[in-house]
C-alpha cells in the first residue's frame, strides 16, 4: 500500500553496516526516479550513484561527516544540468517528430509539429539560456509587457528558471527515495554539504550544480531515526477553495 510505504519513509541518520544494498536495485529505483515529471519533459538532471568506498568517504566530508553520510553503504548525487538545455531540447524535439507521426491524427501532424519546433527548437533555448542575468532580465520585461494584455508566464528571471531546473531534479529525488523504500531500502536526502567541495570529487563541469546527495542504506534498529515523525496539523497546512 502507498500509504504504508510513505509512513516507512523517513530521513535515516544511521545505517546498519552489516546490512548490504544491492546495486542493481539502486540504479532500478533510479530508472524509475525518471518517470518523474519534469518540466517540459527537458530532464535537466543527472545521478550519480556512489559505490567505490573511497569516494563515500570523500563525500562523507563533503556531507559535513553527518551520520547519514558516513554510515551509508552507497549513495546517490542528485545533480541539475541546465548547462545542456540545447542538448536535451534537441533531444526531446527528435523524440516528439516521431511521436506525433505515430499518435497524432495526419491531419493534425504539420501543425502540432510547428509548434513543437518552435517550443524546443526557439523558446525554450532562449528560456533556459543564462548571461549574467541580463537575458533573465530581458526575459522578465517581455512577458510583464505581454501580462498586461493576457495570462502569461512571468517567472522567467534566471533565478526563477534554475529553480524550475531544481525542482524537476527534485522531484526525480523523491521518487527515487519512494521506490527505494518499496524495495525495503532507507534514505536520507541531504543539502546540509559543501556543494564546492562534492563538485571537485566527482569532477562536474562548472554548469552543474548539486541539488541533493541521497545517503542510502538499511536502518540501524535503535539509531536511524530520530524518535517520532513531527508534521504540522493538517488544518495548519490545508486550504480549500
Amino acid at each position: 500500500m502507498l500509504a504504508d510505504m510513505l509512513n516507512h519513509r523517513r530521513a535515516v541518520r544511521h545505517y546498519d553496516a552489516d546490512k548490504k544494498v544491492d546495486s542493481e536495485k539502486v540504479r532500478e529505483c533510479l530508472r524509475l526516479a525518471q518517470l518523474a515529471p519534469s518540466s517540459s519533459n527537458m530532464q535537466l538532471y543527472e545521478f550519480y550513484h556512489i559505490t567505490d568506498p573511497e569516494t563515500l568517504k570523500q563525500l562523507a566530508v563533503a556531507c559535513l561527516s553527518q551520520g547519514a553520510a558516513t554510515t551509508a553503504p552507497q549513495m546517490v548525487v542528485f545533480v541539475t544540468r541546465q548547462d545542456l538545455y540545447r542538448e536535451r531540447a534537441r533531444t526531446v524535439l527528435d523524440f516528439e517528430r516521431g511521436n506525433l507521426n505515430r499518435n497524432s491524427p495526419p491531419e493534425k501532424v504539420p501543425g502540432r509539429l510547428k509548434k513543437s519546433e518552435f517550443y524546443y527548437g526557439k523558446l525554450l533555448p532562449f528560456i533556459y539560456a543564462r548571461c549574467f542575468g541580463l537575458l533573465g532580465l530581458l526575459r522578465k520585461i517581455l512577458t510583464l509587457s505581454a501580462s498586461l494584455f493576457r495570462p502569461v508566464v512571468v517567472d522567467v528571471s534566471e533565478a526563477d528558471v534554475r529553480t524550475v531546473v531544481h525542482k524537476s531534479c527534485g522531484l526525480a529525488a523523491q521518487t527515487f527515495m519512494l521506490a527505494m523504500a518499496e524495495q525495503g531500502y532507507d534514505t536520507c536526502p541531504m543539502e546540509g554539504l559543501d556543494s564546492r567541495m562534492a563538485k571537485r570529487i566527482l569532477k562536474l563541469p562548472r554548469g552543474a550544480e548539486i541539488n541533493m546527495i541521497v545517503a542510502c542504506g538499511i536502518r540501524k534498529e535503535g539509531r536511524g531515526i530520530w524518535g517520532e515523525r513531527f508534521r504540522l496539523p493538517f488544518e495548519d497546512v490545508y486550504r480549500e477553495i
